[in-house]
């Protein structure tokens, strides 16, 4: 699991290409302390550490990551976020806080980054959303783009689509790959997952529910009628 808060920005240094599969290889600081099967975010999506290299690491891309995110598209010199999962114990830089929001590096799809502009000491970035995402983007909300955790500032709907503005902070701004997108550039995104696990329940319960209270309602008349025969035949 995964905060939305980025650890660093890594380069791209080399992409083995098979068809809709790849393999990335990442330069980054921490390089050196990752084990081979650990769970990296890379623009937030979760890949698995394949192989080390001097001072960075190959991570594969299966097809069906390939098909749903931004990372087809990456190339060689290219900047990405980097996150490691969180730390399970109270050791460590940072470890112990829970910030960001929950992230689980499994992108719902992908967006496209409509530009940026200077508010104040803050940049202001919109970005586009096809309809089946929109509806999980909410002001004052959670999103993740690109792996990193931001707050919805404001969010126009459409029914071919929604349109929301994040305000970034200055240190998220110079410390991310986000500075480098210009307008058409695709972006993950994931969102918040207590909106999709309410629907879900919502989904099931009008689906499955209705048969369920039937069933307990059957069988609760069911269980009546035994009782009262039962009295029926001490009675007599």
């Amino acid at each position: 699991m995964f905060t939305g808060l980025v650890e660093e920005t890594g380069k791209v240094e080399q992409i083995r290409r098979n068809g809709s599969s790849l393999s990335l290889e990442i330069k980054c600081g921490f390089a050196g302390e990752l084990a081979l099967g650990e769970s990296v975010a890379v623009n937030g999506v979760c890949l698995t550490v394949s192989e080390k290299t001097g001072g960075g690491f190959f991570a594969d891309v299966t097809p069906e990551t390939f098909r749903r995110t931004s990372l087809a598209g990456l190339e060689n010199g290219g900047f990405v976020n980097l996150e490691r999962a969180m730390l399970a114990s109270s050791a460590g830089k940072n470890a112990g806080r829970f910030g960001g929001h929950i992230v689980q590096g499994h992108v719902d799809g992908t967006g496209v980054f409509l530009g940026s502009s200077l508010d104040g000491n803050a940049v202001n970035v919109k970005i586009r959303v096809p309809k089946p995402l929109g509806k999980y983007i909410v002001e004052k909300g959670s999103v993740c783009v690109d792996g990193v955790s931001l707050t919805v500032a404001d969010v126009k709907y459409s029914s071919s689509g929604s349109e929301f503005k994040v305000a970034v902070i200055p240190h998220t701004w110079k410390s991310t790959a986000l500075r480098f997108k210009s307008a058409g550039s695709p972006v993950n995104i994931e969102c918040d997952i207590v909106g999709k696990y309410i629907e879900h329940f919502l989904a099931w319960n009008e689906k499955y529910g209705k048969e369920d209270e039937s069933s307990e309602s059957q069988n609760s008349e069911n269980d009546s009628l035994e009782e009262m025969m039962r009295s029926f035949k001490s009675y007599h």
